[in-house]
């Protein structure tokens, strides 16, 4: 079984930097894409960031120039460094892992519980 544990949520104020991790365990033969989506109330979840294997990266316009994603493939894990946080960066934020569990698997989506993420004005 696999999971994905967040970390790295909490409360900050404009202008301040938050950064999260996201850590895979469990049987796990390979990984492609790791991402980070957001879901602020009311709204639909969005992808905020996502890296691929060889390291190319898409971004939200939202987020361009202030957050940056990054993975550590020997630790399964994927970052999301975010600074200048504006009180709209609010929402939960999830982590997402396409990989396969074994080799002879499917890729599938993995989804972290999320992480609450609060700026304050």
């Amino acid at each position: 079984q696999v999971q994905l544990v967040e970390s790295g949520g909490g409360l900050v104020q404009a202008g301040g930097s938050l950064r999260l991790s996201c850590a895979a365990s469990g049987s796990i033969f390979s990984i492609t894409a790791m991402g980070w989506y957001r879901q602020a109330p009311g709204k639909q979840r969005e992808l905020v960031a996502s890296i691929t294997t060889g390291g190319s990266r898409n971004q939200a316009d939202s987020v361009k120039g202030r957050f940056t994603i990054s993975r550590d493939n020997a630790k399964n894990t994927v970052y999301l460094q975010m600074n200048s946080l504006k009180p709209e960066d609010t929402a939960v934020y999830y982590c997402n892992m396409r990989l396969k569990a074994t080799g002879w698997g499917l890729l599938s989506d993995y989804w972290g519980q999320g992480t609450q993420v609060t700026v304050s004005s």
